[in-house]
């Protein structure tokens, strides 16, 4: 069961810092239809790592029963924000039982902020179960959601030596000819940072699929690295 201590604290928290102010200008810039409160990410984060202190969930299924509770039944952005920001905790950690919730949180949520909340927890994930991960992942990059191929993408942001160069190609090659915005930059993106630890692996990969990628995927990919 969904942990109600909990959650009537993120909700009551999230409710006393609100920033009338902020949230419209909030809520235009997200072009979302579920109202924001104006809480700043940084204090979503603060306020779920004191009530999870105060209120700790039972067990990992309580944890995801919690964030469930609160993702599906969010009255604002913010309390979104929260059930993310609470499958960070340590319950959580390399746990391959939460990929279903993750999948969820991309398909139901279906925006840049929300998705991209998660893809770290999809790395985090294939790096403690890549004989898993590896074949969820090359096929969330041919899904018919491209929130879920953006995902399968982005997942390896943050990997640098340890990203799976060939998984990044497969996710990436499966997406070269959409004309997706979400999709184009996510390429770019997920090159780009690899290019931090690897660039010849990147340049080489940019010239050999030469007009296939788009032209933001290789500015994007290509920033950084010398002429």
């Amino acid at each position: 069961m969904a942990t109600t201590e909990l959650i009537a604290a993120i909700r009551g928290r999230l409710r006393a810092a609100a920033d009338p102010g902020r949230a419209a200008g909030a809520q235009a810039y997200m072009k979302s239809q579920m109202p924001f409160l104006g809480v700043r990410v940084p204090e979503v984060r603060r306020i779920v790592k004191a009530a999870a202190a105060e209120h700790p969930p039972a067990g990992l299924a309580d944890l995801q029963d919690t964030v469930l509770a609160l993702w599906r039944n969010a009255g604002c952005r913010e309390e979104r924000y929260a059930a993310i920001e609470l499958t960070g905790l340590k319950l959580a950690a390399g746990e391959l039982s939460m990929l279903a919730l993750y999948e969820e949180i991309i398909r139901t949520g279906a925006w840049w902020d929300l998705v991209d909340g998660v893809a770290h927890r999809l790395g985090a994930l294939l790096q403690a179960h890549r004989a898993e991960l590896v074949p969820v992942l090359g096929s969330w990059s041919r899904d018919d959601d491209f929130w879920i191929r953006r995902a399968a993408i982005t997942a390896q942001l943050g990997a640098k030596t340890a990203t799976d160069t060939a998984l990044l190609a497969t996710v990436i090659e499966a997406n070269l000819g959409d004309p997706e915005f979400f999709i184009r930059k996510a390429i770019g993106w997920a090159l780009r940072q690899y290019a931090r630890t690897d660039p010849d692996w990147v340049r080489a990969f940019v010239q050999r699929h030469g007009e296939q990628l788009s032209p933001l995927s290789r500015k994007e990919a290509l920033r950084n690295l010398p002429a």
